[in-house]
Order: C-alpha cells, then sequence, then structure tokens
C-alpha cells in the first residue's frame, strides 16, 4: 500500500504568476480521492508535483509505494502498443528495454563478441527488472483491451486504436500492475459507456491508492471516497478544499462551506464597523474631556489590532460560466434521413428530427457515431448553401448511401470532440473573435472590437486567455471556446460530439443550461450519462450495425464486431 501527502506546496509559472499556494491534502492507503475544479486552475500541474515531474517552489510532497502514471494524453510519444505500454512501466525496466534495442539494432551492423557479450547482459538486466513478468501481464491487457495477445498486438501502430481503446489499455496495465499508488488524469475520457462502469468498478474493487482528475459526475459519485477542490484565488494562488465525504454529500458541502464563509465575513465587517464608531466616538469627546483621552486610546488600539487580524479567510472565487445560445426558428423537420448507411459502419435507417427536439446519439466507440454527425455537419448528403456548417471548419466526407438532408433555415454549427480546428491554430482567442468568419452571403459570425470580445470571453471564464493561442489552451478551455463560437455562428442545429468531456462541472452545467434555453435543435453523441438526463430522444448505434431509438437511454451496447 502507499499514500501521498502534499504540504503547504506553492507552484509559480514561467511568468512569475502563483498558480498554486499553500495547497495541502493526504491520500491515505487504499483511498480513492477524485481531484475537481474549474478549467485551468492547475489539477494536471498538481499531479505532475505529486508524481515529481515538477518542483515545488515552496512545500513539500511525500509519497511512499511505486507509482503508476496516467496523463491526459496517454500516446505522447509512443507509436505502437508495446511503446505505450512500456511507456508507464517501471523506471528500471523501461532503461533495460531500452539497452536491448539500442544494442539489437548495433548487432545489425556488427556482431563482435563484445557486442553479444553486451546483448546477453542487456537481455539479462531486463530479465532481472521483471520485463519478462511484465510482458505476462501486458498479454492480459491486449487480449482484455483488444482481443489479442501481446505478441500480436505489441507492433500494432497507435493510430488503428481509438482513443478509449488506447485508454483502457493503459488503465488494463495500471490496475493490474506492480505500483500502488496511481495517478490517474481523466481516465474515462473517450471511453464509452461500458468502459466507465468497467472502470468505475475497477476503482472501487482496487486495493492501490488512487488520486484521480474526472468531470464525470456519475463516475465521481460511483468512486470517491474523497473530494478534493481546487478553487479560484481573487487575487493569489489557487488553494485547494478537501471535501471527507462522497461526491452525494459534494455539492451540499460546497453551498454550506460558501454561506460560512459569507458569514464570518459578514460578522467581521460588523465588529469592524462597531470598533471604528466607538473609536470615532471617542474621538469626539476626547476632544472637549481630556477624562476620555484614555479611552479613546485604548479604542484606537482595539481597532488597530482587529485590523491588524485581518478578515476571515477570503471566499474562494466561483467560476461563473454563462453561455446564451441563441439558434433561431427552422423548418419543422430539421433532419430527415431516409435509408442512410454509413459505409463499413451501420447498415440503413430511417429517422427523422423535429425543431426543437433534444436527441443524445448512443452506443460504443467505433461505431459511427462520430460519423454521423459529420456527415450532418457537411449540410448532409446533397446540402444547399443554406446547409453549409458555419465558421470556416473544414468537413471531410463521409462514405454513406442513402439520404440525409436538413430542413428549411437549419444551420449546422458542429463541435468536434478532437478539438482538431485547424482555421484556428497559432491565433490568438482576440484575433479570432475580432475578424469573425462571415461568408460571402452574409451568413456566419460578425467581427467584433476589442471590448466586446473581452466581454463574452469574461461570460466564458476565458478574459485571462484573450491573448492565448487556441492550441495554447487546456482542452477544458478549448472545449468553452468552441461553444462560444457557436453561440456567435447563429447555428440552429447544434451537432455536439461529446461536449462535457473536457469540461469541468461546472461548465457542464452552465452547457446544459443554455441548451434549454437554446431556440433550435440539438443532435449530441455523448457517454455522460449524467448529461445525458436533459435529452429527449435516444437514438442508439447497436452492436449488430443497427440504429434504433429507445425512450431510456441504453448504455450496455458493446462493440461492433468488424473484421480487424
Amino acid at each position: 500500500m502507499g499514500h501521498v501527502d502534499v504540504a503547504g506546496v506553492r507552484y509559480e509559472l514561467a511568468d512569475g504568476r502563483v498558480l498554486l499556494d499553500e495547497v495541502s491534502f493526504r491520500v491515505g492507503d487504499g483511498a480513492k480521492v477524485a481531484l475537481v475544479g474549474a478549467n485551468g486552475a492547475g489539477k494536471t500541474t498538481l499531479l505532475r508535483l505529486v508524481s515529481g515531474e515538477l518542483g515545488p517552489h515552496a512545500g513539500v510532497v511525500t509519497r511512499s509505494g511505486g507509482l503508476g502514471v496516467m496523463r491526459q494524453h496517454v500516446a505522447a510519444g509512443s507509436t505502437t502498443v508495446g511503446e505505450l505500454l512500456l511507456s508507464v512501466a517501471p523506471d528500471r525496466i523501461r532503461a533495460a528495454a531500452a539497452e536491448v534495442d539500442r544494442v539489437e539494432i548495433a548487432l545489425m551492423d556488427d556482431d563482435t563478441e563484445p557486442l553479444q557479450f553486451r546483448y546477453a547482459t542487456a537481455l539479462a538486466e531486463y530479465a532481472d527488472a521483471g520485463g519478462y513478468d511484465l510482458e505476462v501481464t501486458w498479454d492480459v491487457c491486449t487480449t482484455a483491451a483488444l482481443g489479442v495477445p501481446y505478441d500480436r498486438a505489441r507492433h500494432r501502430d497507435l493510430s488503428t486504436l481509438s482513443g478509449g481503446e488506447q485508454k483502457r489499455l493503459v488503465l488494463e496495465y495500471l490496475l493490474r500492475g506492480p505500483d500502488e499508488v496511481l495517478l490517474l488524469d481523466e481516465p474515462d475520457n473517450y471511453l464509452d459507456v461500458p468502459g466507465k462502469i468497467w472502470l468505475e468498478q475497477r476503482i472501487r474493487e482496487s486495493e492501490k491508492t488512487i488520486l484521480f482528475i474526472s468531470h464525470d459526475r456519475e463516475l465521481l459519485a460511483s468512486t470517491a471516497t474523497r473530494v478534493v477542490t481546487v478553487e479560484l484565488g481573487s487575487g493569489g494562488g489557487n488553494r485547494v478544499w478537501t471535501h471527507p465525504g462522497g461526491f452525494a454529500s459534494y455539492h451540499q458541502a460546497r453551498t454550506e462551506r460558501f454561506a460560512r464563509f459569507e458569514e464570518l465575513r459578514r460578522r467581521w465587517d460588523e465588529e469592524h464597523a462597531k470598533l471604528r464608531a466607538q473609536m470615532l466616538m471617542y474621538k469626539q469627546k476626547a476632544a472637549y474631556n481630556a477624562d476620555m483621552a484614555s479611552r479613546y486610546q485604548a479604542a484606537q488600539t482595539r481597532l488597530r489590532r482587529f485590523e491588524e487580524a485581518g478578515p476571515p479567510t477570503e471566499q474562494p472565487r466561483e467560476q461563473q460560466v454563462s453561455m446564451r445560445l441563441r439558434g433561431g426558428r427552422t423548418g419543422k423537420r430539421a433532419v430527415v434521413c431516409e435509408r442512410l448507411g454509413l459505409t463499413g459502419l451501420m447498415s440503413p435507417f430511417d429517422l427523422e428530427v423535429w425543431y426543437g427536439e433534444r436527441v443524445a446519439v448512443l452506443g460504443s466507440n467505433g461505431s459511427g457515431k462520430s460519423h454521423f454527425l459529420r456527415l450532418l455537419a457537411a449540410g448532409g448528403s446533397r446540402p444547399d448553401v443554406e446547409h453549409l456548417p458555419v465558421g470556416d471548419v473544414q468537413v471531410a466526407p463521409v462514405a454513406h448511401s442513402g439520404v440525409g438532408r436538413l430542413g428549411a433555415r437549419v444551420r449546422p454549427g458542429w463541435f468536434v470532440q478532437t478539438h482538431a480546428h485547424p482555421e484556428l491554430l497559432g491565433r490568438t482567442l482576440l484575433e479570432i473573435l475580432h475578424r469573425g468568419d462571415q461568408t460571402p452571403d452574409g451568413r456566419g459570425r460578425a467581427g467584433m472590437g476589442r471590448e466586446q470580445a473581452s466581454r463574452v470571453l469574461d461570460r466564458y471564464e476565458l478574459a485571462a486567455n484573450a491573448e492565448q493561442t487556441f492550441d495554447s489552451l487546456s482542452g477544458g478551455q478549448q472545449a468553452r471556446f468552441q461553444i462560444l463560437l457557436l453561440e456567435l455562428s447563429g447555428a440552429t442545429l447544434l451537432l455536439l460530439d461529446e461536449p462535457t468531456d473536457n469540461l469541468d462541472v461546472e461548465s457542464a452545467e452552465a452547457l446544459e443550461t443554455g441548451l434549454d434555453s437554446f431556440e433550435g435543435t440539438v443532435l449530441a453523441v455523448t457517454h455522460d450519462r449524467w448529461f445525458a438526463r436533459g435529452f429527449d430522444r435516444f437514438l442508439v448505434f447497436g452492436a449488430d450495425g443497427e440504429v434504433y431509438e429507445s425512450d431510456d437511454p441504453i448504455w450496455d451496447e458493446g462493440r461492433v464486431q468488424r473484421v480487424r
């Protein structure tokens, strides 16, 4: 078993700003602790401090037990399945494997006895480090996650795996592996619901000590034994607050905590006003009665000491994200599909979506849900000019049969799950808003002045990031900015592909509120069970390749069986 103890940690950014200050919390042996907070508050940085990848500028981080780390982008730096699994293996095994690879490459040109001896030594070190034993575990992991043994999977290109398959593979290893302490940065992202249910069960059953970042409210409610919140500081760095219970009681406890802050500040202000009034009274009396001079001095001393002690702990700043999705009136039938088949993905199906409906598109990873949204985002099978997507986004064609068409005055706005917007790369948020993206027909998003742009960015808690480029934002900040562009675009059909994947809890709730007031139609691909509660209809992409409707969300559809 292992533990994590963070005491008085302070971390400053490269520009000198304090990101985290006086951060203290403990993750005890076997505890399952969720790390939550606003996008950009410093959760990932805090995980990097715990892992030792970054060093604090003050305070200490102590750990016991072996450490396994899952980063948000699990495949970074890896090109094959074998490299991915090796990237999360213990340091000694990684070093031994690297030496074996170097010597094997050298042996291609030189098979002299010294090099052969070096190769034998490298293999012995790999064995002593536990490499071959770990390959047995990897075999179990690839079989469970990919359906093939490690020997067949190790050289497979990672680009052939979905994001969910990559995460499932790493999670299979970390939860089975030797490390007693796990740091998981958004482990549920890209997992379909069966994968999330599997993850919840494995976390609950595991004896490991787990500190994880997640925005999935169902997963938080199911697994967290306590919740650590990174709270936004009003002036200095962000601090943390630990709720000793699970997520079910978290919101009520947080509301009561903020109410106590307000009550303590109110009492302090009242006492301060009382002491000041008393001092001024004695000052006035001392001006014409020398006997009051001592009382005046005592009142001054009491007031000075009270002010030097200062007010109670400053209330953390609450994130205030306000999304004003407008939309507009369209024809009664917003989307019509007639024998629409997605080539190699789903069999033909019929569908009618009426103006104002909220339709959740459900199913496992790889079933074709994102392809369906992309086809509609391009305007359907035979798009008219009025059906072209809003913005500068270029939509790749989707191979299909049958017809998918949009109704009168339906203008699609597309939220891309991967945040892949080449047209936004290298441009600051202010620049993007200032230039707009109006088309020659006058449609699209109008440009705006700096002051107006700053105001709308402030509503999305992005004002501080105005001079940052889109690609330098965190995943959650990119998601919020995508939604802001949809708000400004005039889209009447919102096509949302996993919109809550990177949004913090407050932003996800703001999106739900914004969709409630949106005058238009919404189709959303989602694996977020909490988010799906607000939808009217459920379109399910089944494991048998058939598309069907359900009155209630269906979360147990398995993977579509395809020839790989």
